[in-house]
């Protein structure tokens, strides 16, 4: 073998280094949840020498206390993979409980037609939002938190500044009584119905992302908008449909909301935005775009969860609480941003 077959022989070729950062970045969630996990079970109360904090009902607990939030935080993975963000989406909330309400208790509409005609107006509601930030080119950050003031003013109209309370029984003003199942626990009074929807959400949102064509297309337009253009995908179409998916995931969680509470009110979902954006975060999705992942956002989904959960458990305010988790977000966003310089130094 002469000398520049050696040089060029791809067995004298330099290995390809891995980065110990890149690797911390992609797997971020499963390691916070881990460490999460792990200082839950140090630093639990006990009782009778039982460690609280995995004993079976507060497990259930925390996953249901997120599961309203796991399904917002679901549909924002589709949006924040293509570098886009959704503000309303704790609005819509707040406006499909008070229109579930208001269907069952005041327009005697049937559980089915109920969930359909607010599943429906979460679509509606995101195709229009999706519509006019891709159409006209403005920013999905102006025009969300338009939708976010849209959203709280359609629902003060609907609900007239007021709790509807849902009842139930079959008579006039009362609702189906099997949609308090959305409040109640299977599986021996241990896994609350809110976090199975949940998970069937999350499943069927994975697969989507991972194995179709759409979810293909979506770590394009996030990857790099005018090659996927160029490529033949269909951008703008893309781009709206990811926001049908937050309206749709938003209507869904107030769905659940609404079941779980046994009543609607135009101030619900507060707050709920900046949670699904941490989760989506923290689980490594990037806030550039084209990048991130499903189990992801729901590892920093229940992570979140469960950081809150010891807390609590541990007295600690709701004031340190807002703190850890603020920490946790902004230690995600800078690891992604060092990732991102690194990479560029490499091009």
């Amino acid at each position: 073998m002469s000398e520049q077959q050696i040089i060029s022989s791809p067995a004298v070729q330099p290995a390809k280094r891995i980065d110990p950062l890149a690797v911390l970045v992609r797997f971020q969630s499963l390691i916070g949840l881990i460490l999460v996990f792990a200082g839950g079970i140090i630093f639990s109360p006990r009782r009778h020498g039982v460690i609280l904090f995995i004993q079976p009902d507060n497990i259930a607990n925390i996953v249901r206390a997120v599961s309203e939030t796991g399904i917002i935080a679901i549909g924002m993975t589709f949006v924040i993979i293509t570098a886009g963000i959704d503000l309303s989406v704790g609005a819509t909330l707040g406006l499909a409980s008070v229109v579930t309400a208001t269907l069952m208790v005041s327009g005697g509409f049937g559980l089915i037609t109920t969930v359909l005609a607010v599943l429906l107006m979460g679509i509606c509601f995101g195709l229009v939002q999706g519509a006019i930030s891709s159409k006209f080119r403005l920013e999905a950050f102006i025009v969300t938190l338009a939708g976010l003031q849209a959203a709280r003013g359609l629902a003060l109209v609907v609900s007239d500044n007021q709790y509807i309370n849902i009842s139930y029984g079959d008579g006039p003003g009362l609702a189906p009584p099997i949609f308090a199942i959305l409040g109640g626990r299977l599986f021996g009074n241990v896994v609350p119905v809110a976090t199975i929807v949940f998970l069937i959400f999350a499943c069927i949102a994975t697969l989507v992302l991972n194995t179709t064509r759409f979810g293909r297309y979506v770590y394009a337009v996030g990857g790099n908008e005018r090659a996927a253009r160029i490529s033949g995908v269909p951008v703008s179409a893309v781009k709206i449909a990811v926001y049908a998916i937050t309206g749709f995931a938003s209507a869904l969680a107030g769905i659940v909301h609404a079941g779980q509470f046994n009543f609607g009110s135009a101030n619900d979902g507060t707050g709920y935005e900046l949670t699904a954006i941490a989760a989506v975060v923290i689980g490594g999705t990037s806030l550039f775009g084209g990048s991130g992942s499903m189990v992801g956002t729901i590892a920093g989904t229940i992570m979140l969860g469960a950081l809150a959960n010891i807390l609590q458990l541990n007295n600690i305010t709701p004031a340190m609480q807002l703190l850890a988790t603020a920490a946790i977000i902004v230690l995600a966003a800078v690891l992604q941003s060092l990732v991102r310089r690194r990479e560029g130094l490499g091009r």
